[in-house]
C-alpha cells in the first residue's frame, strides 16, 4: 500500500514533530519514526533547560524568537512550558577568560560575587570560585508536554505519526519521494530529513551528498540531593569551560560530565570512564562527595561543523529538505525552527530575518 502525501517528515524528535504539526496548518503530512514512539533518542534526553544566551549568534537569536511561543504556546499547551530556574556560571582563576568571552555579547546576564555564587549553591567552595555570572531569566522547559502537544496540534490538523518505519530505501522519480518502510511506502514531494544523528545516513540513502553531521555523546548521572539541603530553587550551575554542569531535577541532582565524544549514530549509552572523570570534575568544586549514582544515562547531540542547524532546500536534490545539526539546543529552538521550516516549504517569506534563514541555509556548505 501506498500512501500518498504533500509532506514526509523523517524523524520523530522534537524537530520533526514540531515542524510537522506546522507544516500540517497547510499541507498534509507523514511523520516516519523508526522507534515504537516519539522523542526515544536525543529528544528524550534532554537537561531541558532553556538559556537564551546559549550558542553562537545565530542560535541566541533563534532562542529569542522561541521564547515568546515557550511561554505562550498557543496550540500546544494550555500554560507555559517555561518554569523558573536560573543558570549561574562559576570560573576558576583559569576560567576567567572563558567566562569574559561568554559574557561578550549577551544579554540579561549580570556578575556577581563568588560569595554570592555560594549564597545560591551552598556546596559550593568558595576557593574555587575567582569569578560568577547570572541569567536568571533561564528556564526549566517541560520537554514531554512540549512534544506531545506538538504531537496532538499534528494530529488535529490532520497529520499522522508512523512508529516503526525506519526508512529502508528512498528513491525520487517524477517530482516524487519514495520512502519504503516496515510500515508501507509513502511517498510526496517534498521530503524533510529530521533525522538527528542519522541525517547523514538519510541522506546517502537518498543518493543526497551529505553536510558533515558528527553526532556527539552527551552523558547524565543523577544523584540523591546532598543531605540537609533544599535544592528545590537552585540555579542550574555550571563552569565557564562547560567541565561539568549540574540541576536540580525533581528532587534529585542532574549532573552531566558535559562530554562531546564524536561517536557513530546509535542508542547512545554512558561511558564508564567519561562519567568517573566528570564525577571528579564536580567534586573537586563542591563540598559534598558523590556516595550513591541512581541512574546515568547517555544522548546524542548533533552538530555541522560550525556548530549550526542546518535548515533548508538542499539546491542539488529537488524536494529535499534539511532539519537537522540542532546540537544541544534542540528544545529551545524547535518553535522558532518549526516554523521557519513550514514557511520555506511553503515558498512563503520567513518571519526570521534573512542573515539568520541564510546562517543555516545548506547552501553555505556548496
Amino acid at each position: 500500500m501506498t500512501t500518498r502525501q504533500d509532506i514526509l517528515v523523517i524523524g520523530g524528535g522534537i524537530a520533526g514533530i514540531s515542524a510537522a504539526a506546522e507544516m500540517a496548518a497547510t499541507a498534509t503530512v507523514a511523520v516516519l519514526e523508526a522507534e515504537e514512539v516519539i522523542g526515544y533518542h536525543s529528544s528524550g534526553r534532554s537537561a531541558a533547560i532553556f538559556i537564551r544566551n546559549y550558542g553562537n549568534a545565530t542560535l541566541r537569536a533563534l532562542n529569542a524568537a522561541a521564547e515568546p511561543f515557550l511561554m505562550e504556546p498557543v496550540g500546544v499547551s494550555d500554560s507555559s512550558l517555561l518554569s523558573p530556574r536560573g543558570e549561574l556560571m562559576i570560573a576558576t582563576e583559569a576560567e576567567t577568560a572563558a567566562l569574559d568571552t561568554y559574557l561578550e555579547g549577551a544579554s540579561g546576564m549580570e556578575r556577581i560575587t563568588p560569595d554570592e555564587a555560594v549564597g545560591l549553591v551552598p556546596i559550593l567552595r568558595r576557593d574555587r570560585i575567582a569569578a560568577a555570572a547570572i541569567e536568571p531569566t533561564a528556564q526549566d522547559i517541560d520537554v514531554d508536554r512540549m512534544l506531545q502537544g506538538y504531537a496532538r496540534l499534528l494530529r488535529k490538523r490532520g497529520g499522522t505519526i508512523h512508529a516503526n518505519a525506519g526508512a529502508k530505501a528512498i528513491s525520487y522519480a517524477q517530482g516524487l519521494w519514495t520512502v519504503e518502510t516496515a510500515s508501507g511506502r509513502f511517498q510526496a514531494p517534498i521530503l524533510v530529513n529530521a533525522a538527528g544523528a542519522w541525517g547523514d545516513e538519510i541522506a546517502r540513502l537518498a543518493g543526497v551528498n551529505p553536510v558533515g553531521l558528527t553526532p556527539m555523546r552527551r552523558s547524565a548521572i543523577l544523584l540523591p540531593a546532598p543531605d540537609g539541603y533544599d535544592i528545590t530553587n537552585w540555579p542550574l550551575f555550571v563552569t565557564a569551560s562547560e567541565q561539568w554542569y549540574a540541576k536540580p531535577e525533581a528532587g534529585k541532582l542532574f549532573v552531566s560530565p558535559a562530554d562531546e565524544d564524536p561517536v557513530e549514530p546509535h542508542d547512545a549509552w554512558p561511558d564508564d570512564m567519561v562519567m568517573a572523570e566528570g564525577l571528579d570534575r564536580y567534586e573537586q568544586a563542591v563540598s559534598v562527595p558523590v556516595t550513591r549514582v541512581e541512574r546515568s544515562w547517555a544522548g546524542l547531540r548533533t552538530f555541522a561543523r560550525d556548530r549550526t542547524p542546518v535548515v533548508g532546500l538542499d539546491p542539488r536534490a529537488d524536494g529535499f529538505f534539511w532539519l537537522v545539526g540542532q546540537g544541544g539546543y534542540g528544545m529551545q529552538t524547535a518553535p522558532a525552527l518549526s516554523v521557519l521550516a513550514a514557511d520555506l516549504c511553503a515558498k512563503k517569506t520567513p518571519t526570521l530575518r534573512a542573515d539568520i534563514v541564510a546562517a543555516l541555509s545548506p547552501t553555505r556548505f556548496l
